[in-house]
């Protein structure tokens, strides 16, 4: 109880997930894609997460949710748990996604799939580095150009 109410709350987001006849190697597979998103797969009794979720205030009933539910928790981005599972649940039917968590906020289905159809923060970065940097870039080209003109200008001259 306490380690899962540690982890929810060191957690960026959370992904329930029911892996209900999901193979074990299969499993693993996919907690190993999740370490290195610094994500994590906790499966935890229905009735724990209850009161973890009480105890963090978290309005949801993890009852509600049908099957064998799994915990997916990412600790340094919000998009790489919902990404991942999204990912995994396009090869392997066995594994479904129910809803989520942003911090303390209850997502539906549909948002987290909108959130997992997101780029990831790596990915948004490098667009954004390339947009700031596209000005200068652009700017060097063309006093590169005038360059190019007046060295093919002098050797026409030249000869």
């Amino acid at each position: 109880m306490k380690q899962l109410g540690d982890k929810l709350a060191r957690q960026k987001a959370v992904v329930f997930a029911d892996f209900t006849g999901l193979k074990v190697k299969d499993l693993s597979d996919l907690k190993a894609k999740l370490r290195q998103s610094d994500s994590e797969f906790k499966v935890a009794k229905k009735t724990l997460m209850k009161v973890a979720f009480k105890e963090k205030g978290i309005n949801i009933d993890p009852k509600s949710l049908a099957g064998e539910i799994a915990l997916v928790m990412g600790y340094s981005d919000e998009v790489a748990p919902a990404k991942t599972v999204y990912e995994f649940s396009k090869t392997n039917q066995n594994i479904k996604i129910l809803g989520g968590l942003l911090e303390k906020n209850v997502l539906t289905l549909e948002q987290v799939l909108n959130l997992a159809k997101l780029p990831s923060k790596q990915e948004l970065y490098a667009k954004l580095v390339g947009t700031i940097s596209a000005p200068s870039r652009n700017f060097v080209g063309v006093l590169q150009g005038n360059i190019r003109g007046l060295v093919s200008v002098l050797s026409q001259i030249k000869k």
